[in-house]
C-alpha cells in the first residue's frame, strides 16, 4: 500500500510539473506571437514640414503584417491613405504614410497579419491640434521700387529732357520760319543792299543822249532834203 501511495504522489507531482511547464510556455508562445498590441500610429510632420503618419511594429516573431490607415468622417471611413506591409522587430520596425492632415482629424489603422491578427489599433488615431503648416503666410518681400529710399522718376519727369531737347534743336530745313541767315542772301538776292539804283540812272542818262542824238539826226536829215 505504501508503494502504490509513493507511485500515486509521484505521479501527481510530475502531472502538476507538466501543466506548469505547459502554462509557461503557453505565455512564452503567446509573447512571441504577433499581437494587435504590438502595433501604435502617430501623427507628426517630416523635415520639410508636411504631414505623416508612422505606424510603429514591435513584433518580436517578424510575423510580415499589412498596414492600412483611413481617414474617418461622422464615424466611417472617408477615404484610404494608404496600404503598406511591415515585418516587426524587437527594437520596432516602422512604416510611413504622407498625409496632409488637418489639426484633430481622426484615422483608423487596420492591420491584418495573416490569420493571426485583423484587429484595429485601439484607440483610434487622433492627429494634433496644430497643422504641420502655419496658416499664417510670411510676409512678401518689398518691392526695390518701395524700399528705396529715393522715389523712381515719373514718367513727366523722364519726359522733361526730351522736351529741353527738342526746344533747343535747330530748326530744319523745312521749317516755315526763315532763319536770318536766309533773310540776309534774300536781301543779296533782290539788291536791297546793292547799287543798283546808280546804274539804274547811268542806263537812264544814256537813253536820253542817245534819243536826243537820234533826234538832232533825224532832224539834220530832213533839212538836207529840203535845201
Amino acid at each position: 500500500m505504501s508503494i502504490s501511495r509513493r507511485t500515486a504522489h509521484s505521479v501527481r507531482i510530475l502531472g502538476v510539473a507538466s501543466a506548469t511547464a505547459a502554462l509557461a510556455l503557453g505565455v512564452a508562445g503567446n509573447a512571441l506571437a504577433c499581437n494587435i498590441r504590438d502595433f501604435s500610429a502617430v501623427a507628426s510632420c517630416d523635415d520639410n514640414g508636411k504631414g505623416i503618419i508612422t505606424v510603429t511594429d514591435t513584433d518580436a516573431s517578424g510575423v510580415e503584417a499589412t498596414v492600412s490607415v483611413f481617414l474617418e468622417a461622422n464615424g466611417a471611413d472617408s477615404r484610404q491613405v494608404g496600404s503598406e506591409t511591415v515585418k516587426g522587430t524587437r527594437e520596432g520596425a516602422t512604416v510611413t504614410f504622407s498625409e496632409d492632415w488637418a489639426p484633430n482629424a481622426t484615422y483608423r489603422v487596420h492591420v491584418t497579419a495573416g490569420k493571426i491578427v485583423n484587429e484595429d489599433v485601439s484607440p483610434q488615431l487622433t492627429t494634433p491640434s496644430k497643422a504641420c503648416k502655419s496658416d499664417e503666410s510670411p510676409s512678401p518681400t518689398p518691392k526695390p521700387s518701395e524700399s528705396s529710399s529715393s522715389p523712381a522718376p515719373s514718367e513727366s519727369a523722364s519726359a522733361t529732357p526730351s522736351e529741353s531737347e527738342s526746344s533747343a534743336a535747330p530748326a530744319t530745313p523745312g521749317d516755315n520760319a526763315p532763319s536770318p541767315a536766309v533773310g540776309d542772301s534774300n536781301l543779296a538776292e533782290t539788291g536791297a543792299n546793292s547799287n543798283t539804283p546808280m546804274i539804274a540812272g547811268i542806263a537812264g542818262a544814256f537813253v536820253v543822249v542817245g534819243g536826243g542824238a537820234v533826234y538832232f539826226g533825224m532832224r539834220r536829215r530832213g533839212a538836207s532834203k529840203t535845201g
